[in-house]
């Protein structure tokens, strides 16, 4: 077995609890306990076909019921594909995840039925793997066999190997020749075929399992190929690990599914010459994302972000993390991801060390991550936060959101961004993937073009923060050696400017937005708020006006916006969030209610609109729990903004240098 020596599995089956067998057993339940099922043909499509058109939720998936597939909100049963092909999918997932689990399993407790049950799965899979027909249509992505698309042949073929790596020195060699030619080695040339020349997580999975395949079967041109070709492992790591450490795509999550990869394949090379870890950018991209971690507790849903996924919960990564470099930031990951549970689990058990150090959990941070394209201001007294994403633009995983804004109050997120759902749900592309379900500047309801923002002045002193970036679609776009599908419009957004500066004080956060609009376009700067409108009164009821991802939105209202203006929100759990909203230009605002995410409830929308060749709108918000708080007294010109805040009856004079900072008086 390569994975683990004699000694080390002998030491594994000592310290393995009752708990961690209970679990592995209850997590392959399904498998156990029913006839081994291997699709007899190419049937199997994308598992995230599996969500509610409606509610963006997965579906419940029944063993039982394949063709009945049932929503978990409000028990709708969907039939019928896409779902058909996805509950094949799931199952194909079950199958490999249990050959690699219950293969361990059976080095701990010695039990033969789960041996038996990895080896029915690899020669039933192995029966019928060479013959499934390649098919595919899966956006972004290259075709399959036993799934939909290259990357989810990856992931099953991975945990395959794995799996038979555990069992291979009880299997006669005739069985040993037929999952390894006919599974084994037939997975590997396909990955190796559809492999494609691009920086993407999907190809780090890809190699991985490639590498992962050449290790346990010793051959050379599947590790060669995996690690040391362009667009391998190696090349990976070099060239889509950006700036201070972020993966180039500008998700956290895919970030940490690229490292997963990464990590897959290490804890089978750490021991050989193939080991990676002496790459720069390995620890690099360990390290950095735990920077990000926001006041809730969480990381920000930035771009493709599945609800749930935002969650540090990343045992795998860390333990074996902690263990190789010793890293006291890992050891803090680790206590983080432990506070509320033991450690008592199968990374701890396989790859971490026998006590970790005392260690504080991690706490979120501000920083300024200027190349990764993240700015993060935390006020540690009162809990609040803003984020302002900056980042260059990084293909398909990304949104169309450049300047875009998440605000926390009191640790709770208010102007939150929602990530998305599953890629096949219509609210992915219809509606969670676009600018104005972000907030930020869109174009005629149009999504952003890819941008690469610039941060004019960056200063941070005791008082206060000053941000100023912007960006703008004035010339050739900027491009990422990775696939992308269009989905923006370059003729609305055509040498528009936008630029966004942001005085944070801790309880206050004040944004100076400017929109240079030459064509005259419709620009909308959108704010989502986690809560109620409570400040109708003066707005008219009127028709949604928009098209588009929101076209969806309901209990429309307008009002014509003159000079300033006040907008209160009920917010659950906390008093009332107010904002105040300032310009000189002809402005409409325009209220209603579009879904969050998960989409069983919604947000209150506050668009403000205008066709102004320049617009300048300044937007306060009060992040106090019941402070009075209102800006007035603005003189905003090209290079200064000097203003009067008002906090709870106690006036304060601002004069901001836009090129070296803000001076206090009062």
């Amino acid at each position: 077995m390569l994975q683990f020596t004699s000694p080390e599995m002998a030491v594994i089956r000592q310290n393995a609890s009752q708990e961690i067998i209970e679990q592995i057993i209850q997590d392959n339940q399904v498998v156990l306990t029913s006839d081994t099922l291997v699709p007899p043909d190419a049937r199997a499509t994308w598992n995230l076909y599996y969500f509610c058109p409606t509610h963006g939720v997965r579906l419940s998936w029944d063993r039982d019921r394949p063709t009945e597939h049932v929503c978990p909100v409000d028990g709708e049963v969907l039939t019928g594909e896409p779902y058909d092909g996805a509950w094949w999918r799931w199952l194909n997932g079950l199958n490999s995840k249990a050959c690699n689990d219950l293969g361990l399993l059976w080095h701990i407790t010695q039990d033969r039925k789960y041996f038996e049950k990895v080896r029915e799965i690899l020669l039933g899979y192995a029966e019928y793997y060479p013959n499934y027909e390649e098919h595919g249509g899966i956006p972004y992505n290259g075709p399959g066999k036993a799934n939909a698309q290259t990357l989810c042949e990856a992931n099953c073929n991975i945990d395959f190997a794995r799996g038979y790596d555990f069992v291979k020195e009880q299997l006669n060699t005739e069985e040993q020749l037929f999952i390894e030619q006919r599974l084994l080695r037939e997975g590997a040339e396909f990955l190796m075929q559809h492999r494609a020349d691009q920086l993407h997580n999907h190809e780090m999975k890809i190699s991985a399992t490639i590498g992962v395949i050449g290790l346990i079967l010793g051959d050379r041109k599947f590790i060669d190929f995996a690690v040391s070709t362009p667009y391998g492992l190696k090349y990976q790591l070099e060239h889509g690990v950006k700036g201070e450490g972020l993966w180039f795509e500008g998700s956290i999550h895919y970030h940490y599914y690229a490292l997963q990869a990464l990590l897959n394949f290490e804890k089978m090379a750490c021991k050989t010459r193939y080991s990676l870890q002496s790459v720069p950018n390995f620890h690099t991209m360990l390290a950095f994302p735990l920077k990000l971690l926001i006041n809730t507790g969480d990381f920000p849903r930035l771009n493709d972000c599945i609800a749930g996924q935002e969650k540090l919960t990343h045992s795998h990564l860390f333990e074996f993390g902690y263990r190789e470099f010793r890293d006291p930031l890992f050891a803090s990951a680790l206590q983080s991801i432990y506070q509320d549970k033991p450690r008592n689990n199968i990374d701890a058990l396989l790859y971490g060390v026998d006590a970790l150090p005392v260690a504080e959990p991690l706490m979120c941070e501000s920083i300024h991550a200027e190349q990764s394209g993240v700015t993060i201001m935390h006020d540690r007294e009162h809990d609040n936060m803003l984020l302002i994403k900056h980042s260059p633009y990084g293909g398909e995983h990304d949104h169309y959101d450049r300047l875009g804004m998440i605000i926390t109050r009191n640790g709770k997120e208010i102007l939150p961004d929602l990530g998305t759902t599953g890629y096949g749900a219509e609210l992915h592309y219809g509606y969670y993937k676009n600018t104005v379900t972000h907030n930020t500047l869109a174009v005629n309801q149009k999504n952003q073009p890819p941008a690469n923002p610039q941060v004019n002045t960056f200063v941070k002193e005791p008082s206060y923060t000053w941000l100023d970036t912007q960006t703008d679609w004035c010339g050739e776009l900027p491009t990422v050696d990775s696939h992308t599908i269009v989905q923006w419009d370059l003729a609305a957004y055509k040498d528009v400017m936008f630029r966004r500066q942001i005085l944070w004080l801790g309880d206050v956060a004040i944004e100076f937005n400017t929109a240079e609009n030459p064509h005259h376009q419709q620009l909308d700067l959108v704010w989502h708020v986690r809560g109620q409108h409570s400040s109708l009164t003066e707005a008219q009821g009127c028709d949604n006006p928009l098209d588009g991802p929101l076209a969806i939105m309901t209990s429309c209202h307008e009002m014509p916006l003159k000079a300033s203006i006040d907008l209160r929100y009920s917010i659950d759990g906390q008093t009332e969030f107010n904002q105040q909203l300032i310009t000189d230009s002809s402005a409409t605002l325009l209220l209603g209610y579009a879904p969050d995410n998960p989409a069983t409830s919604d947000l209150a929308y506050t668009i403000l609109r205008s066709q102004e060749a320049v617009l300048k709108v300044a937007t306060v918000h009060n992040l106090t729990q019941n402070d009075e708080v209102r800006v007035s007294d603005i003189e905003w010109r090209s290079d200064v903004i000097n203003l009067s805040l008002v906090r709870n009856g106690v006036a304060q004079s601002i004069s901001i240098n836009q090129e070296t900072g803000v001076t206090l008086f009062g």
